[in-house]
């Protein structure tokens, strides 16, 4: 046999490989072919390829392996059993930048399933690599290193901790600062998903100067970069007040109120979600976006969008309600409540509506002013409605239950009171009539509204148990009243009355029969 046919030969093996491994890269790019697949053992046949001796078989195998491990969890475990990752791994920092990106796309693909999985990928040294890729001079090395490590930060504290460790923050901080759209989008993103865990890993992001590049990028014309930047910005200040307060002192406000009105829904969401993250710590800071004018900016807002969009701008109403009369105030004057109340009737999610019925109840429990400012948007029907409707969640029906009753507990406005005399249960009806028994002896006008419009007599139908703060109640709404008047509406006084003519008939007849004998 010529040398010719023996080196033949070798490329013959050479070109099989290659077209083995292209082939199985495609077919695992379908889902309809995973199982197939599996079933063939791809795995045990991609791995030597792994470490094949032509570079582009290597590449064309880890891109495979990459595809299946992305499908599911089970394919990803396959990944871990046969051993691949340490492989991958041990080759990554010596290969060229294709090798780079299609093992990073395996470590990226098995690590997004599970916190188990996520931890294989640590515990063979997978981290440590992927920092390293971070400095790599091609872009798409880092973007593919990036975006493993957000998917193994994401799951828990510990996993975040240990790219922290791993020394990924400054490099990551400097991804930030490149010129490719895809690698700030991915630096931004991985950020995020560090800083969600825990105040500590939140305050390690930003002592690398992490908050003041954030806020050069709110305004840039790329709208999943500006999604990124802001939700990395809620993850910061969502854990203290100090974070918070690092944030605002960025100046990240008014600016950011401009992209309340992007055209991308889900930039204005995550700025609401930083609002909602700044507002819940504490008056002060809730204050600082009233008076940037961020609040009246979420209530336009809400009227822009539907469904989850609304939730955050739903919930930062009721953190900037429930810290002090004038702020709940400055929600009722900027129409919040009017915006609520469309939420509270158009969104069809349970979980919506509960929000909706808890910053309602915030907004409504300081005063007897704040309380009629609910009231008059009829929202005291609605949230007794929710609360007894029998397919209403738990949370909802606790969330409106919890509101109606603080609210009651402050409002004096009788007109808006009077039609749940006549549907609320006993435990809500109690409060009411609370009500009822504090204004009705100080206002004369009340009482005669409350006799001509039904309200007293309606009072004299409950059945009310003896020694009850129920009957006590109605005792004290009673005494505003004369006792003629009392027994004129109670239930059975017809009866008696007609009775009493009865009687009275039987002795005229008694009188007449007499006089004639």
């Amino acid at each position: 046999m010529t040398q010719r046919q023996i080196i033949q030969v070798f490329e013959q093996y050479q070109r099989s490989r290659m077209q083995f491994v292209q082939t199985v890269a495609d077919m695992a790019a379908r889902p309809q072919n995973i199982e197939t697949l599996q079933s063939a053992g791809v795995m045990s046949m991609l791995r030597p390829l792994i470490l094949d001796v032509v570079p582009s078989i290597q590449q064309t195998a880890a891109l495979a392996l990459g595809r299946l491990a992305d499908h599911s969890d089970d394919l990803a475990e396959a990944v871990v059993r046969e051993d691949i990752l340490p492989q991958l791994v041990h080759s990554l920092v010596s290969q060229n930048r294709f090798y780079k990106k299609a093992a990073s796309f395996v470590l990226r693909a098995v690590a997004k399933h599970s916190p188990d999985l996520a931890q294989a990928v640590v515990a063979c040294g997978g981290v440590d690599a992927l920092v390293l890729c971070l400095e790599d001079f091609d872009p798409g090395v880092k973007e593919a290193a990036a975006w493993a490590l957000g998917n193994v930060a994401r799951h828990n504290e510990l996993l975040a901790q240990s790219v922290v460790d791993a020394g990924a923050v400054p490099l990551l901080m400097l991804c930030l600062r490149e010129p490719e759209m895809a690698l700030k989008r991915i630096a931004a993103s991985t950020l995020s998903d560090i800083c969600k865990h825990s105040p500590e890993l939140a305050q390690a992001v930003l002592d690398t100067g992490a908050v003041a590049h954030l806020a050069q990028m709110i305004l840039n014309p790329d709208a999943k970069l500006k999604r990124q930047v802001f939700s990395a910005l809620s993850q910061i200040s969502k854990h203290s007040v100090g974070l918070a307060e690092m944030v605002i002192e960025a100046e990240i406000f008014p600016a950011a109120l401009a992209c309340l009105r992007d055209p991308d829904e889900y930039v204005r969401k995550n700025v609401s979600t930083l609002m909602r993250e700044v507002v819940k710590h504490s008056p002060e800071l809730s204050q600082v976006i009233v008076n940037c004018g961020g609040m009246s900016a979420v209530i336009d807002s809400l009227g822009d969008c539907q469904g989850s969009l609304r939730l955050p701008g739903i919930m930062m109403l009721g953190y900037v309600a429930t810290h002090s009369e004038n702020l709940a105030m400055a929600v009722i004057l900027s129409k919040g409540v009017h915006q609520l109340a469309l939420c509270l009737s158009e969104e069809p999610e349970h979980h919506i509506k509960a929000a909706t019925a808890w910053s309602i109840g915030q907004i409504g429990y300081h005063t007897p002013e704040h309380a009629k400012a609910v009231a008059t948007a009829n929202l005291l029907p609605r949230l007794l409605q929710l609360y007894m409707e029998a397919s209403s969640s738990e949370d909802l029906q606790v969330k409106s239950k919890k509101a109606l009753k603080s609210i009651l507990q402050k409002c004096t406005y009788l007109p808006a009171l009077e039609p749940l005399l006549y549907d609320a249960p006993s435990n809500i009806l109690k409060h009411v009539v609370c009500q009822f028994s504090k204004v009705l002896p100080h206002d004369s006008k009340a009482r005669r509204l409350f006799v001509t419009s039904g309200g007293l007599k309606k009072v004299q139908e409950i059945d009310a148990e003896q020694g009850s703060p129920l009957q006590e109640y109605i005792n004290a709404i009673n005494s505003c009243f004369p006792e003629e008047i009392v027994r004129y509406y109670s239930p059975g006084y017809s009866e008696v009355l007609l009775e009493r003519v009865r009687a009275v008939s039987e002795v005229e007849v008694a009188v007449c029969a007499d006089d004639c004998r």
